[in-house]
């Protein structure tokens, strides 16, 4: 049997990632959503990259910007001893750039199918926009919020190449099952690999199961 380290770090990284990232995205998806601002499509361009751009590149890139001595890692540093760059820390702030795109296009979508009657009767009835969305619009979302989070919190789950380049592979702090199951490949050990690989297998397709399910269309009655 393996050690279930890196499963249960990959674990808690998927879930502070997708609660971060509810609670960024779901504000930034409404915006997009209600917004005719000329910049939309250039935010959305920027949203979308990580599901065009290698990995690899993108931890490049966070790891220049997290190094001690670029300004936002000198701040962490100064802030709390510790550097952003293979730390745990650091891999969240990855994840939440690189699952960004599965956080906020399924809450823009389920906000846009919406349409805008029901928060304009939500105002005719004096409801304040806070509250019309917590009472109408996130209710009536809620597929959406689901599909988001599942699919967030499974593609933090599976990643490899952003993770290692900014955290790259210490045992307890930043191994990741994904690395754990590129080590054990590198090193033969295939029993190993094959129960990490046979785990995240099952869990992808109970992931999409879900998804698919939630999403279902109902059939249209016409006559």
């Amino acid at each position: 049997m393996p050690d279930l380290a890196p499963l249960w770090l990959s674990l808690a990284l998927a879930f502070v990632t997708t609660i971060i990232l509810l609670i960024i995205g779901t504000p930034f998806a409404w915006w997009l959503s209600r917004t005719r601002s000329p910049l939309k499509p250039w935010l959305e361009a920027v949203t979308a990259l990580p599901l065009v751009l290698p990995p690899t590149v993108i931890g490049f890139y966070l790891l220049i910007a997290l190094n001690p001595e670029a300004p936002i890692g000198a701040f962490w540093v100064s802030l709390t001893g510790d550097t952003l760059t293979f730390s745990f820390a650091g891999l969240v702030i990855a994840s939440i750039f690189y699952s960004l795109p599965f956080m906020v296009q399924p809450l823009q979508s389920a906000f846009e199918s919406l349409g805008r009657e029901p928060m304009e009767t939500a105002a005719s009835l004096r409801a304040r926009p806070l509250d019309a969305f917590f009472s109408v619009a996130a209710p009536l979302s809620a597929r959406g919020f689901l599909t988001a989070c599942v699919l967030t919190f499974a593609h933090t789950i599976g990643e490899f190449g952003v993770v290692l380049m900014v955290g790259g592979n210490i045992p307890g702090r930043t191994k990741v099952v994904s690395i754990a199951i590129y080590e054990h490949v590198e090193t033969l050990r295939y029993a190993e690999a094959h129960i990490f690989s046979a785990l995240l297998l099952g869990f992808s397709f109970a992931v999409l199961l879900v998804v698919y399910t939630a999403n279902k269309r109902r059939p249209v009655n016409v006559g």
